[in-house]
């Protein structure tokens, strides 16, 4: 009793089984069927169709056809610069007020010192200064020679004498003669003021002239020192015969 009652429990699975095999073969079956009935109302309505997965396919073309940006991982993130802070100007100080310019210093204008105008003939003048001797330049204040003197650029011929020339000397004694009269002059000149007169009524420039110091003739102290004659004397005495 006991083993057929194990028997009668171990078939039972085995319809189960058969049932299921049974009910999964019919379904494939059901599927082709339903695709058939399908396919064929498709087919007698494909004008009304066609339409509709045109529009639903063209999307999704579209989608298909552009190509979707590919995110590499060995590329790094771009990195965007931020913008700096604009610094805040400082505040301006107070700007003072412009400087009036500086004055301009003026130069003091010296005062031209009067130049004493030269002798004029028939009056009398004082006159001083530092003489030398007379060479190529401008003649101011100089000695010519023993009778022939410059001052202040005007010629001034001693009139009450008459000495010789060194250029024109006709001798050796006459030149040595020549030589001593010109540094006398000049030593008299230079010896202090003296005054300068005119000779006469004559008023040419470069006339003769009186030329004395204290009442002294410069002429008449030349002629007793030897150096010098009266004028229209002859000079040949100062040569040997």
């Amino acid at each position: 009793m006991a083993k057929t009652a194990t028997r009668g429990r171990r078939k039972a699975p085995a319809r189960g089984k058969s049932r299921a095999r049974s009910s999964g073969g019919l379904l494939p079956w059901a599927v082709i069927g339903i695709a058939a009935v399908g396919g064929i109302v498709a087919h007698d309505n494909w004008k009304s169709l066609q339409p509709l997965l045109e529009r639903q396919s063209t999307p999704i073309a579209r989608e298909m056809a552009e190509p979707r940006p590919v995110a590499r991982k060995d590329v790094p993130p771009k990195q965007v610069a931020l913008a700096a802070p604009t610094p805040r100007a400082a505040p301006t100080a107070l700007q003072a007020p412009p400087l009036p310019p500086a004055a301009i210093p003026t130069p003091a204008i010296q005062p031209i010192k009067a130049m004493p105008a030269p002798a004029s003939p028939g009056a009398q003048q004082t006159a001083t200064g530092a003489f030398g001797y007379c060479g190529q330049g401008a003649h101011i204040n100089c000695v010519g020679d023993g009778g022939v003197f410059w001052y202040k650029g005007e010629k001034i011929v001693i009139a009450d004498m008459a000495s010789p020339v060194a250029d024109q000397a006709r001798c050796d004694d006459e030149r040595r003669v020549a030589f001593a009269a010109k540094l006398r002059l000049l030593a008299l000149l230079n010896a202090g003021p003296f005054t300068i007169d005119a000779a006469g009524k004559t008023e040419s420039p470069g006339a003769p002239r009186i030329v004395s110091r204290d009442g002294r003739s410069f002429g008449a102290q030349l002629i007793k020192e030897g150096l010098a004659r009266k004028p229209g004397a002859a000079g040949g005495a100062w040569c040997a015969a």
